[in-house]
C-alpha cells in the first residue's frame, strides 16, 4: 500500500508520538475522506495535540479509541504499537487494514533503500555501512530506527535504514538491499512469542529484495532464512563466517585472497562488531563496489569510525578501572556479547532492569567457565542472580540502585578491571528510557570517584 493508495479513505493513525505525527502530516497531503489520530493510551487528555496536528487529524482516546480505530478503512499503526495488543486482533478480525508509516514509506522508497535489522548489531552495521558508503563517493540518507520516522526522511538518491522488528512487522515491500546482523529471542511480549518475532523480523526478506546479506556465523538466523532466495534466485550472502568471501583472521581483515587491512583499524571491541565490519563491507561489494581497490579509502574510515553512543562506550575514570556503558544491552544475548569483548581483563557486570520475564540460562551456560562478578540491580536483577547462582567461578552480589551497583563496583574489581554495565533488560520503569539509564551510570561513575 502507498500514500497514494488512502486518497478518498477513511483513515485512523494509531500513536501521537514522532511516528504518529509523521504519519498524519504525510497522509492529509494525499487527502484522506477522513483522517483521525487515535491514542488509547491511559494519560490521553495530557497529549499536547493543537495546531496543525489537529486541524488535520481530530484526536480520539479515551472510550472512543477503539471505535475511532475500528470506523476506519486503514490503520497506520505506530511502531510502539504490539502486535499482541486486543485491538490488532478485532481490527483483524473484521477485516479491516492495518500498515505503518515504515511500509507506507517503503513501498516509494524500496528501490534506493538499504535496510538493515537484527536483534543486536543493526545500528552499528547500518551507521558503518552509510559511513564507508559516502567515504566511496556515495551519499546517502540515514535514518529510521533512530529518531527520525521514516516519513520524515528527506528525498535522496541513497537510503541506508535501521530497521526494528516493529518496523519490518508491516512490509510488504523488501528494500532492494536486505541485510540482517543476528537473531536471538527479543521482544517477545510484543510479538507473541519468539516464532511470531522471528517472522516480524524476517519480513524484511520476504518481498524480494535484489540482494541479502546476514552475518554467517550466526547459527540460528543460518537456519531461520534456509531456503531463502533474493529476487535473482540467489541464496544469502554469508559474511564473517570462516568461510566467507570477507572475513577476519590472522589479525587481518579479508576479502577472499585478499588481506585489506589490519583489524586493529576497527576501533570496536568484541567479535560481534567484526561481524558487523564484515556485513558492512560485504554489502558494499553487492553493490558493485571495488573493496580491494577502495581498500585504502576504506580502511581510513573504519579508523574513523568511533561507533555509536551507549554501546560499549568507555567512560574514563582516575582510579584505572574502565568503566563501560552498554546500557542498550536489552537481552541476555546482548550481554554475553559485551562480556565477551571484555575476556582476558578482570570484569564485573552490572545487570538487570525492566523483568520482562526472560530466559537467563543462556547467560547462566555462556558463563559457566568464566570467572567475573556479577552484580544485580533491580527490578530483574534478583532473578538474574539466581539463575547465575552455585556457578563456580562467578561472584553475585545484589545492589539497591546503580548508584549503589557502582559503588560496590569499585569496591570489588580489581585494579585495571573493567566494570560493565551490560543489564540483559530494558530501562524503562526505574528510569524514562535508556537515555536515562545512561546519565545516571556517568553520574555514578563520577560522584563515586575519588
Amino acid at each position: 500500500m502507498r500514500l497514494a493508495d488512502l486518497r478518498g479513505r477513511s483513515v485512523a493513525v494509531w500513536g501521537t508520538g514522532r511516528e504518529g505525527r509523521a504519519a498524519v502530516i504525510a497522509i492529509a497531503r494525499h487527502e484522506p475522506s477522513r483522517l483521525i489520530a487515535v491514542d488509547d493510551s491511559a494519560n490521553y487528555l495530557s497529549v499536547e495535540w493543537t495546531g496543525e496536528l489537529a486541524a488535520l487529524a481530530p484526536l480520539a482516546g479515551g472510550d472512543h479509541a477503539f471505535a475511532a480505530l475500528a470506523s476506519a478503512d486503514v490503520v497506520v499503526r505506530s511502531p510502539g504499537v504490539p502486535s499482541t495488543h486486543p485491538y490488532m486482533v478485532q481490527l483483524r478480525e473484521r477485516g479491516i487494514t492495518v500498515t505503518g508509516g515504515s511500509a507506507l514509506w517503503m513501498a516509494e522508497h524500496a528501490a534506493k533503500t538499504v535496510g538493515v535489522t537484527g536483534s543486536k548489531g543493526k545500528s552499528t552495521t547500518s551507521s558503518l555501512i552509510s559511513h564507508l558508503l559516502t567515504a566511496v563517493g556515495r551519499p546517502n540518507a540515514y535514518g529510521g530506527n533512530i529518531g527520525v520516522p521514516l516519513l520524515d526522511m528527506p528525498e535522496a538518491d541513497l537510503y541506508v535504514l535501521e530497521l526494528s522488528s516493529y518496523q519490518c512487522a508491516d512490509l510488504t515491500d523488501s528494500p532492494k538491499v536486505a541485510v540482517v546482523t543476528s537473531l536471538f529471542p527479543e521482544h517477545l511480549d510484543a510479538h507473541g512469542g519468539e516464532r511470531a518475532y522471528y517472522r516480524d523480523k524476517l519480513n524484511l526478506l520476504g518481498y524480494g529484495p535484489e540482494l541479502v546479506v546476514v552475518n554467517g556465523t550466526d547459527g540460528r538466523l543460518r537456519d531461520e532464512i534456509r531456503g531463502v532466495l533474493d529476487a535473482n534466485g540467489v541464496a544469502p550472502v554469508a559474511a564473517a563466517a570462516a568461510d566467507s568471501r570477507f572475513r577476519i583472521g590472522d589479525g587481518r581483515v579479508w576479502c577472499g585472497d585478499e588481506a585489506l587491512f589490519d583489524r586493529e583499524a576497527l576501533v570496536l571491541k568484541g567479535r560481534h562488531n567484526e561481524g558487523n565490519l564484515c556485513v558492512a563491507l560485504a554489502v558494499l561489494d553487492g553493490m558493485g563496489i571495488d573493496v580491494v581497490g577502495e581498500r585504502a579509502v576504506l580502511e581510513a574510515a573504519v579508523r574513523d569510525f568511533e561507533g555509536l553512543p551507549h554501546r560499549l562506550a568507555e567512560i574514563r575514570d582516575p582510579s584505572g578501572l574502565t568503566f563501560v556503558d552498554d546500557t542498550l544491552s536489552t537481552s541476555p544475548y546482548a550481554a554475553m556479547h559485551a562480556i565477551e569483548a571484555y575476556e582476558g581483563r578482570p570484569l564485573t557486570v552490572l545487570v538487570g532492569g525492566t523483568d520482562r520475564g526472560l530466559d537467563y540460562s543462556p547467560l547462566r551456560d555462556f558463563l559457566a567457565e568464566r570467572e567475573l562478578t556479577v552484580i544485580g540491580l533491580p527490578d530483574s536483577g534478583p532473578r538474574i542472580l539466581e539463575a547465575l547462582a552455585r556457578l563456580p567461578r562467578v561472584r553475585t552480589e545484589p545492589a539497591e540502585d546503580l548508584a549503589d551497583a557502582v559503588r560496590l563496583a569499585r569496591k570489588v574489581t580489581p585494579a585495571g578491571g573493567v566494570v560493565l554495565l551490560s543489564p540483559a533488560a530494558p530501562s524503562y520503569g526505574r528510569f524514562r528510557n535508556f537515555e536515562h539509564r545512561s546519565e545516571a551510570f556517568a553520574q555514578a561513575v563520577r560522584e563515586t570517584a575519588e
